[in-house]
């Protein structure tokens, strides 16, 4: 319940013939609620803070069990015990922060779970400070919503509108985000709208909040079926919730090519406009970054234009090029690039596919992006991300395979170009921890499904039972948590982050002109690859061999000593070099 929200006990169950109210454990007194137009039931009885309630819905099979509320602000049993009353009145200080927009954004992605050794979002403001030490100037939460058990990506969300209670619940998320924005950090928040989480799921019993079909994580959400209305409404509720009274950034949106949205109207326009009312009141950016696979430039085009409005998007295709390049790898979907020309024209042109063929796919894909006229920006982009951890049978990071030199050289790709970079937790310092998947369903049933499509997903990339860390099992969660004791190598690779990070905002890397932005290389043979605008130019060597590439000037910054003239730039393995031209 919110400042704004009715304070009586009301719920949308058009599923139900009748709806009685339990309040505060499965044997109190229950109170049968009054139908109302829409599919709406409503009771006369007030809301008590922290008074604990569950729903019970009558239809064919009889009485259910005493159900969450689907828009429960807090379960402190769990997402299978009775909601709790939460009435706001947090006291923010954060009166003088004014917002910051994706344009002047470095990201900073994090699981609250197994960023520190306690797991909460408490422990998480601790290392703020550490981050403003880093460079970044936003923090990225994956998902906070509740789910099974204690241990979860997040992406198993049930209750849409609440905080997970072990991470310190909706108390814990506002002091972090005032937390932030008295350090200048600006906080987005991963959600997921495209499916609800299988443990925990209720909201089925109440109303047709999900459609026929699946998505592959869950059951596709009802977003322009028979009754959809009132489902839009409440994941629009939910967008006003985080962007106002949580005071929340921006929303990271997963997997918005998984919405069922067949209307005129997308729902990701109707968030754009729910976030340009808020950002209206206070003058405060609210920011929304899509993850696509779509390569659809409609997303971050203006909706006077026709666009969906959305500010930006990830773009999984940079890391392809770049990954493909400095470890060989070529299973699945990175069958479609390790080119440095691939690479090269993803640089040029924002993303991989414009309409062209895919491989992986075995299909036409995408559809061109014009960034004369669309800003760089608006494309996130990284070396890593918790999908690129995790999705890896091992979940092991990019830092346990390569060397420092090529982890600092994927970073200056990276951070130097014109794109909006992010980072993933821990790879700042070469973190030696990895960060495989893991769920705590509390359905065995549901843990064995998990564990046998993992098993199936990844025998078709070629990986065998036995690298497959078992996401049920608590070792592999607790495997995923950061070590902060750093190594003198791993003081080593934080010092060049940070200076990468610093050059990238001195230079004014994120602002350039792209009507002089240009990408070279010396082809597959050579593997030497340039790109800059303005005075200053990266060269970079993606191979193992030494390389010499045809442009010079005075150098910036380089993680090791190449041999630099007016010329030319001699490169060894892996080596990079920024310059100043025309010194």
């Amino acid at each position: 319940m919110s400042d704004e929200a009715t304070q009586v006990f009301s719920v949308w169950a058009p599923h139900a013939d009748q709806v009685r109210l339990r309040l505060d454990d499965p044997e109190g007194p229950a109170h049968d609620l009054q139908q109302a137009s829409g599919g709406w039931w409503i009771s006369d009885i007030p809301m008590l803070k922290h008074q604990r309630y569950a729903y019970e819905v009558h239809n064919d099979d009889g009485w259910s069990k005493p159900l969450p509320d689907p828009r429960t602000r807090s379960q402190p049993d769990g997402i299978h015990g009775f909601s709790e009353v939460v009435v706001t009145d947090f006291a923010w200080s954060d009166e003088q922060w004014t917002g910051r927009g994706l344009s002047s954004m470095i990201l900073y992605e994090l699981h609250v779970g197994t960023f520190t050794p306690a797991g909460t979002l408490d422990a998480a403001v601790e290392k703020l400070d550490y981050l403003v030490e880093l460079g970044v100037n936003t923090v990225e939460l994956m998902p906070v919503q509740p789910f099974g058990g204690e241990r979860n990506w997040g992406y198993d969300g049930v209750d849409w509108y609440a905080v997970h209670e072990a991470y310190g619940g909706v108390d814990g998320l506002k002091r972090f985000v005032n937390a932030a924005h008295a350090r200048g950090l600006a906080v987005v928040l991963d959600v997921v709208y495209n499916h609800f989480g299988p443990d925990g799921n209720y909201v089925g019993m109440f109303g047709p909040y999900t459609a026929a079909g699946a998505t592959g994580w869950g059951d596709v959400v009802n977003l322009s079926g028979p009754d959809s209305d009132e489902v839009r409404a409440y994941v629009l509720g939910a967008v006003r919730q985080w962007l106002g009274e949580f005071h929340i950034d921006g929303l990271r949106l997963d997997a918005v090519h998984a919405y069922d949205d067949r209307l005129a109207y997308s729902i990701m326009e109707d968030m754009s406009i729910v976030a340009a009312e808020l950002e209206g009141i206070n003058g405060r950016p609210r920011t929304l970054i899509a993850e696509s696979d779509l390569n659809n430039p409609r997303l971050i085009t203006e909706r006077a234009a026709g666009g969906y409005g959305l500010d930006g998007q990830w773009v999984d295709d940079i890391h392809h090029g770049i990954h493909t390049l400095i470890t060989g790898e070529d299973h699945a979907y990175y069958k479609d690039y390790g080119d440095i020309e691939v690479l090269a024209d993803t640089l040029r042109m924002g993303w991989r596919y414009n309409q062209t063929y895919s491989a992986y796919r075995r299909r036409t894909h995408g559809r061109a992006l014009d960034l004369a006229h669309t800003p760089a920006w608006r494309l996130v982009t990284y070396t890593t991300t918790h999908d690129q951890v995790g999705n890896r049978a091992a979940g092991d990071r990019p830092s346990m395979n390569l060397s420092p030199t090529q982890q600092v050289l994927k970073a200056a790709l990276i951070y130097l170009s014109p794109f909006t970079p992010m980072l993933f937790m821990g790879e700042e310092f070469g973190a030696r921890t990895p960060f495989p998947f893991f769920i705590s369903h509390t359905d065995e049933h549901l843990l064995d499904a998990t564990r046998e499509g993992r098993r199936a997903e990844f025998a078709s990339a070629g990986w065998a039972d036995e690298e497959i860390a078992d996401p049920a099992d608590p070792e592999t969660f607790h495997a995923a948590k950061l070590d902060w004791t750093f190594t003198a190598q791993q003081q080593e690779i934080f010092d060049a982050y940070r200076r990468l990070l610093a050059l990238r905002t001195d230079l004014r890397i994120a602002h350039p002109d792209l009507r002089d932005w240009f990408v070279e290389t010396g082809g597959n043979e050579k593997r030497w690859l340039a790109f800059g605008h303005g005075e200053y130019l990266l060269v970079a060597n993606l191979s193992d061999q030494p390389v010499t590439a045809p442009f010079g000037g005075e150098l910036v910054y380089s993680f090791t000593r190449p041999s630099i003239s007016n010329e030319d730039t001699k490169l060894g393995a892996w080596e990079f070099a920024l310059l100043r031209r025309g010194a």
